[in-house]
């Protein structure tokens, strides 16, 4: 059974709460194409098309590969991810698969090797709000645009 709920409308103050957050992170220093890295990977695992659908279009709008994105659940094998990219990715996967690993020391200090202890917040908070998003956006499956050119 389909879900339909507008989160804008029915808490508009959580709403608004998590475009601040949003809005934070794009100001907050780290690249915006890392961002859309993230944003996507999480929405991927958590199987939230909507977000999916949004950010991956955002990413290639900033100039993002098609290439990249396409290989971007198989990053580790991909050759064409910088190995901040990778940090980023492997930080984004252990926060949105908690239960499953945690965060290993390692993981930690091979993070901390490519960002700055504010960098770290920062994208500790781009992960969590990205993961907040799909949590909505699976729950409420909010319409999809239509394809360009499709019936």
């Amino acid at each position: 059974m389909r879900l339909s709920l507008s989160h804008r409308d029915l808490a508009p103050e959580a709403y608004e709460n998590l475009l601040a957050q949003w809005r934070y992170t794009r100001k907050c220093g780290l690249e915006h194409g890392l961002l859309s890295l993230v944003e996507i990977r999480a929405s991927q695992i958590n199987g939230c098309t909507y977000c999916m659908d949004m950010h991956a279009t955002e990413a290639l709008n900033g100039g993002e590969s098609q290439r990249r994105l396409n290989s971007l659940p198989g990053w580790r094998e991909a050759p064409w991810f910088t190995p901040r990219e990778r940090a980023a990715l492997a930080w984004t996967e252990a926060l949105t698969r908690l239960p499953d690993h945690g965060v290993t020391d390692a993981l930690v200090a091979e993070t901390r090797a490519h960002f700055t202890e504010k960098e770290l917040v920062d994208l500790t908070q781009a992960v969590a709000l990205i993961n907040s998003w799909n949590r909505i956006g699976v729950a409420f499956q909010p319409d999809l645009p239509p394809l360009a050119g499709k019936a």
